[in-house]
């Protein structure tokens, strides 16, 4: 290309598609700030939002879920959900820093999960029953065997880290991690490339995960959250990477080059 040519390319702005639970989101605000919707006002029920909107329920749950886990609705047994009691100014910012969240920053997300899952992970070897860490241990297999069969699982990748932060005993923990690992999954599979690039991504995870398995099995919280924090930092290294690359991001180079630095003896 020429000149003008590479010019016009760099005027251009990216495309923002937006996820159908951050445009559901976004029209409760704006009922919110209409005065259609009052604070302590009751929501339909999720069949008729998602029949207007057009969506599946799933998206109108989700929706929903991330409203209430910022106070911004209440679900009430037997009576539905409703908005809560805060001024019209207040859940407009609430909805404001919601709809911040949902915008892809995986970046961000990771190093969110740094934080929480190297705590669930100690907090687990602390506390978790030798039944519970059975439970993590199965979901460790599961993956492993997918992973050698030539057929690794995002989803049950993360059912292992849900394990872990469901049995650290800490509701609050174990909530955050169960809010933001759908956008996590969601992303991590655009961003895994085929499934050779995958393939030999989940040699990566499963070394590291049976370093985690291993440290609760021993009841070692300090091993369990230093290896939760070597299998993040990788992935954080990964995302940093792509961040960085201008084009199409090779994934198997970069694994390659990982190794290199790792001095790893993964194939």
């Amino acid at each position: 290309m020429d000149d003008k040519a590479d010019a016009f390319i760099e005027s251009l702005e990216q495309i923002e598609i937006r996820k159908p639970t951050e445009l559901i989101i976004q029209q409760i605000k704006r009922q919110i700030s209409t005065g259609v919707l009052k604070p302590g006002d009751k929501l339909p029920p999720e069949r008729d939002l998602a029949k207007r909107l057009s969506v599946g329920r799933g998206y109108i749950r989700e929706a929903i879920k991330k409203l209430e886990f910022y106070g911004i609705l209440k679900t009430i047994p037997h009576k539905g959900t409703i908005v809560s009691s805060l001024g019209v100014k207040a859940l407009e910012g609430l909805i404001s820093n919601v709809l911040e969240l949902e915008r892809e920053n995986f970046r961000s997300l990771v190093e969110t999960r740094l934080i929480l899952e190297t705590n669930a992970a100690r907090l687990t070897a602390l506390r978790a029953t030798d039944d519970e860490i059975d439970k993590i241990q199965k979901a460790h297999d599961e993956y492993r065997k997918l992973a050698l069969k030539g057929t690794p699982n995002i989803e049950i990748d993360f059912l292992f880290h849900l394990s872990i932060a469901e049995f650290c005993k800490n509701q609050v923990l174990r909530s955050i991690i169960s809010l933001i690992t759908p956008d996590i999954i969601s992303y991590s599979m655009s961003i895994a490339g085929d499934q050779q690039g995958y393939l030999k991504l989940s040699k990566f995870v499963i070394d590291e995960h049976l370093a985690i398995m291993n440290a609760i099995l021993s009841r070692e919280p300090e091993q369990a959250s230093n290896a939760m924090s070597r299998h993040l930092t990788r992935i954080l290294t990964l995302v940093t990477d792509i961040e960085k690359q201008k084009g199409e991001f090779d994934i198997i180079k970069w694994i390659e080059n990982y190794k290199a630095r790792l001095g790893s003896p993964i194939t």
